[in-house]
């Protein structure tokens, strides 16, 4: 190709066809390299991965849904292989029946009056925490990010706290007209425990474990995202709103 000079033997003016003095058409070479100050951003690259685990973790929170969250034993000599009770965020499986012809003779409450608004809005808030985690990864301003993984967080220690709750009213609320009188007791959550005659023993199931999984996504998402918008063109000037809802392209860049 014959270079972009006009007829006089000066430069073009970019963007502009010249017709030469020759007869020939010359053709202006595009200069393609980046204008001085818009050099990628170190960590710019990060912005996918931020995305990426905080659908990892979003859909970590789905798959505990379906899974149970804790199991507990019970065991006696009249029940050698011992009785099991299986927690779900949904409700409870294993040996539900026998446990509560036994809880009967202490005045403990039916298994299936615990946490029933909890077991009905459970699949309510899955949803939502993991609306609310994708949503702070992608559109949370840099004054946001300390908060973006906190419903994350909060996922797991409102299941421990409510359980203890539940746990805790169950062995305090016992009817005084039971055929056995044991006092007052709150069953373990974690480990060996004693109830009247039955030793137990309780410890998390697979879906408590994926959701902390989940939860270290959440967090590991929101640590890359820190360093994402410290390192941002965009820095000086974000609040509440990411300007590129993380991974859009840059509008001011381009512009540039």
């Amino acid at each position: 190709m014959e270079s972009n000079r006009t007829s006089s033997g000066g430069l073009d003016e970019p963007g502009r066809v010249v017709h030469g003095g020759d007869g020939h058409v010359h053709l202006r070479v595009v200069d393609r390299s980046p204008p001085e100050g818009a050099a990628r951003r170190p960590w710019d690259w990060a912005r996918w991965l931020v995305v990426a685990l905080g659908g990892m973790s979003v859909a970590s929170f789905v798959g505990s849904f379906l899974l149970p969250w804790w199991r507990f034993w019970l065991y006696a000599p009249q029940y050698p292989k011992g009785l099991m009770l299986v927690i779900s965020l949904t409700g409870m499986g294993g040996d539900v029946h026998e446990i509560d012809l036994l809880n009967h003779y202490i005045g403990m409450k039916h298994l299936a009056d615990a946490a029933p608004n909890e077991r009905m809005l459970a699949g309510y808030g899955v949803a939502a925490i993991g609306v609310l985690t994708l949503a702070g990864m992608a559109l949370a301003g840099k004054k946001l990010n300390k908060w973006v993984a906190i419903p994350a967080v909060a996922f797991p220690v409102v299941f421990l706290s409510d359980s203890f709750y539940w746990l805790y009213s169950f062995g305090h609320d016992l009817d005084p007209k039971a055929p056995l009188r044991i006092g007052a007791f709150t069953p373990e959550l974690f480990g060996n425990g004693q109830i009247g005659q039955f030793a137990t023993f309780a410890q998390p199931a697979a879906g408590f474990w994926v959701a902390l999984a989940g939860v270290a996504l959440a967090v590991a998402a929101n640590v890359v995202r820190s360093r994402v918008c410290t390192h941002c063109a965009h820095a000086s000037e974000c609040s509440l709103v990411c300007p590129r809802a993380m991974v859009l392209p840059d509008k001011a860049r381009s512009a540039s």
